[in-house]
């Protein structure tokens, strides 16, 4: 706040973002990158106030860019401090691109969590979309743009869900305010609107886009991606959704499901971001019960894993960065070369995996117990047990086949293989030092949740919790020890549920190409040779169905793709700036309107 102006932080990112090519290269550079988020991250947690603010009307409509309450506020000041994080981290990148997608993509996630009404949720829900995908594309590699496709298709498939559900919304209602749905009796409107949401929580069978796109980002990109989606879509449900039945089995599965592919896989990343799967499990069941105590719970996990998730992925990041490997079975042995980068991720280990003293141990604890509070015992204890899992994969698997273990890194490898660069180092270190400050020092998080009183009752250092969790830990690490052999990586590939989406999409192609493209030559040959006119009727017919029917929209998505593939053309030749100058620009004059009013 400045005065009687509200600043939205997604502004100053979107601003930041488009000013960053003006820029010269040098220690001004790099005072610039710290400094936009770092602004950001100041008017988040010092200059606000509780409120509304930013409205201005559209159409007919009362649009609000600002409804800041303790709620969007925790979720404001995280986001923010990860932007911090991530940027510091990814100083060394050269590229103005990356840092501009990643900017654009935290405004989106911002101007999300201020939205008043769900017509600026839609318009920011979509900039995240837009913006994340090139974090996967410009890693430049073949994967990377069939993932960034996927991803983007996926997330377009569910904005449309969101879109359809605001439309039935407002027509039953009359409203677009973006408040609690009626959650004790879903419309079809409500359930399209929560499936929009949790499509972004990466919710199965909606899910497979997250390790298929996280495990192909860049290095820096993955540590954005890892923080913002998937907890803007908690902070959404937390909002609209809270109290929602269906979310709580959806949530536990999730837990379980993502640990059961995470002890599979043999991508460090992909195992991270499948991880991500089973803690935002966690988040969502505390949705779906809806008190206070498991709203608070959902609120925390989500800031704690922001923080511990994002330190993971810089620690097998930076042995990506360093090594160019990331396969469990092409490493192994580095905490010889690399000591620091594996300090840093064993904290990352120790705070997922709940150990006391560590950021885990003090939020995910809450929406277990607020699951036992509601007499929801059978998700209290598959979340408990999902817990182990937690430790088993990564506190346990992760850190002995990257930095102990077998050494099977080539000799190229084990060269390369050092600690990463200073700044890197330094967003390493410091969201280490908060994984820790957050378990040691419980007021710090506990203050800023939505029902600070309901916290302010909870204490998880109490000896029932802490000798309960250090028998999980140490039973699962006996057994992980015990069947080593058993668990040792190896270079497969698990089929996931895109499956069916990915070869469903080869087979409408294949129908398009062969039999109806066979159809349609072989009647236009029989016209041709014959010249019988029941024959020409037909062939009439079918070259208009041919433009017009099926085969015309296949025409089209195929120049579609010819059309996204020059674009990426384009990003290879680093002018993709131009367009996402443009759609930045576009929001950056909506959110400026209200000022100059």
């Amino acid at each position: 706040m400045i005065g009687n102006v509200w600043i939205h932080p997604g502004l100053i990112m979107i601003l930041g973002a488009m000013g960053l090519p003006f820029v010269k290269r040098g220690p001004v550079r790099s005072l610039y990158l710290v400094l936009v988020p770092l602004l950001a991250f100041f008017d988040v947690s010092v200059l606000m106030e509780h409120g509304t603010f930013g409205q201005t009307t559209f159409m007919d409509w009362q649009l609000t860019f600002g409804r800041v309450d303790r709620l969007s506020m925790v979720f404001g000041y995280i986001m923010t401090l990860m932007a911090v994080i991530g940027t510091i981290y990814g100083m060394h990148e050269e590229e103005n691109g990356q840092h501009i997608a990643a900017w654009l993509y935290v405004a989106g996630s911002l101007g999300t969590i201020f939205a008043g009404d769900y017509i600026v949720v839609f318009l920011f829900w979509e900039l995240m979309a837009f913006a994340s995908v090139f974090l996967v594309w410009f890693r430049r590699r073949a994967g990377s743009l069939a993932c960034g496709y996927r991803y983007l298709l996926v997330h377009t498939f569910g904005g449309l869900l969101l879109l359809a559900g605001i439309i039935l919304h407002y027509k039953e209602t009359g409203s677009l305010a973006f408040v609690m749905l009626n959650v004790h009796d879903p419309s079809a409107a409500d359930y399209l609107i929560m499936l929009g949401f949790i499509l972004n929580a990466a919710v199965p069978p909606l899910h497979a886009w997250l390790p298929d796109a996280y495990a192909e980002a860049t290095v820096g990109g993955a540590v954005f991606m890892c923080a913002f989606t998937t907890k803007t879509a908690i902070y959404a449900l937390a909002r609209a959704c809270a109290g929602m039945e269906i979310l709580v089995p959806l949530g536990v599965i999730m837990a379980l499901y993502g640990v059961v592919y995470a002890v599979l896989e043999n991508d460090a990343r992909r195992l991270l971001a499948y991880h991500i799967i089973s803690q935002v499990g966690y988040m969502v069941a505390g949705c779906g019960l809806g008190t206070k105590m498991a709203i608070n719970g959902a609120v925390a996990h989500a800031f704690a894993h922001i923080l511990y998730k994002g330190l993971l992925f810089m620690g097998t990041g930076s042995v990506l960065y360093m090594t160019g490997k990331s396969k469990f079975t092409e490493l192994g042995g580095l905490y010889r070369k690399m000591p620091l980068a594996f300090v840093f991720t064993m904290i990352g280990g120790l705070s997922i995996s709940a150990f006391p003293l560590f950021s885990g141990f003090v939020s995910k604890s809450m929406v277990i117990a607020a699951g036992f509070e509601e007499h929801v015992y059978w998700a209290g204890f598959l979340l408990t047990m999902a817990s182990a899992g937690t430790f088993l994969h990564t506190g346990l698997k992760v850190p002995y086949y990257i930095w102990f273990g077998k050494n099977n890194c080539s000799e190229e490898t084990w060269e390369k293989a050092a600690d990463p660069p200073m700044n890197m180092r330094i967003g390493m270190g410091i969201a280490a030092f908060l994984c820790i400050f957050i378990g040691c020092y419980t007021p710090y998080l506990y203050r800023m949740l939505p029902y600070p009183e309901v916290a302010a009752e909870f204490h998880p250092y109490s000896a029932y919790h802490l000798s309960e969790t250090m028998q999980i830990l140490m039973f699962t690490a006996l057994g992980f020890f015990l069947l080593l052999d058993k668990l040792t990586p190896e270079p497969t590939i698990s089929i996931d549920m895109d499956w069916f989406y990915r070869f469903g999409g080869r087979g409408f192609f294949w129908l398009a190409r062969k039999p109806i493209q066979t159809a349609d030559n072989e009647i236009s040959e029989a016209y041709n040779y014959m010249g019988l006119r029941p024959l020409m009727i037909i062939s009439r017919f079918w070259s208009w169905f041919d433009w017009h029917g099926i085969d015309g929209v296949v025409d089209g998505i195929a120049r579609f793709f010819v059309r996204l593939g020059s674009l990426m053309r384009h990003v290879q030749a680093g002018r993709v700036q131009v367009g996402m100058f443009y759609a930045a620009g576009v929001v950056a004059l909506i959110l400026i309107a209200y000022v100059v009013q």
